[in-house]
């Protein structure tokens, strides 16, 4: 199936939606924040079908790490995920470099579905 990567500061959130990923097949890798997960982007040399990223985290947020790594990797496919309207509006200069943003709380069968979408 596919490679993914999760990048998600809080750790519940990351741990069960790697885990309802990887039942769906695919190759799952976390990062607790934008900054190990541009490096693991780097080191994979932008092979992830798919990265997730929460928006919000404490040092290189979601957005910032989005831009950096296609600026590197154009073709890398990214969609956000975030719990603040405010954050979903900054996403929205994004266009053309993001898939999604996926509003928060969402259900493990949304997210499943969201990365089928995308991954399609």
């Amino acid at each position: 199936m596919a490679r993914i990567l999760i990048v998600e500061d809080d750790e519940p959130v990351r741990s069960l939606a790697a885990r309802a990923l990887e039942r769906d097949g695919h190759s799952v890798d976390t990062a607790e924040d934008g900054e190990i997960g541009l490096d693991l982007i780097r080191a994979a040399s932008g092979g992830y079908d798919l990265v997730v990223s929460d928006i919000r985290m404490p040092g290189m947020d979601g957005i910032a790490m989005a831009q950096a790594a296609v600026t590197a990797f154009p073709s890398l496919r990214i969609m956000l995920v975030t719990g603040y309207a405010e954050q979903r509006e900054r996403a929205a200069e994004l266009d053309g470099v993001i898939v999604d943003v996926v509003q928060k709380p969402f259900t493990l069968t949304q997210i499943r579905e969201k990365v089928r979408e995308h991954l399609a």
